[in-house]
């Protein structure tokens, strides 16, 4: 099992390498918070969805995903203009039989 320090020490390592490759990273901010930030703005431009997005992000209540989901609307922009689109098409999740039997077990 990795640990929360293993896996800043990977990310730093391979934003380092990636930084080499593309100079521009360097001056970027890459840290497990922001990668789990950018994700869930994708996700929720893809969804539109904030109860997918809470569900994604594991939190009980959809108060916390408001707070994450937090940021200037231009910043926010400028964050998914810069970013390539993932190619995610909006959709209806439905979790596979064997994810429900594990969830219903684990009560």
């Amino acid at each position: 099992m990795m640990t929360r320090s293993g896996f800043e020490y990977i990310l730093e390592k391979h934003a380092a390498a990636a930084a080499r490759v593309a100079p521009t990273l360097a001056t970027k901010s890459i840290s497990p918070r922001v990668l789990r930030h950018s994700c869930a703005m994708h996700m929720l431009q893809a969804t539109r969805d904030i109860h997918k997005v809470a569900l994604w992000l594991g939190h009980a209540t959809l108060q916390s995903t408001e707070i994450c989901l937090r940021a200037d609307p231009t910043e926010k922009l400028e964050m998914l203009d810069a970013l390539a689109p993932l190619g995610i098409k909006p959709g209806k999740f439905r979790p596979p039989d064997k994810l429900i039997a594990m969830l219903a077990s684990s009560e």
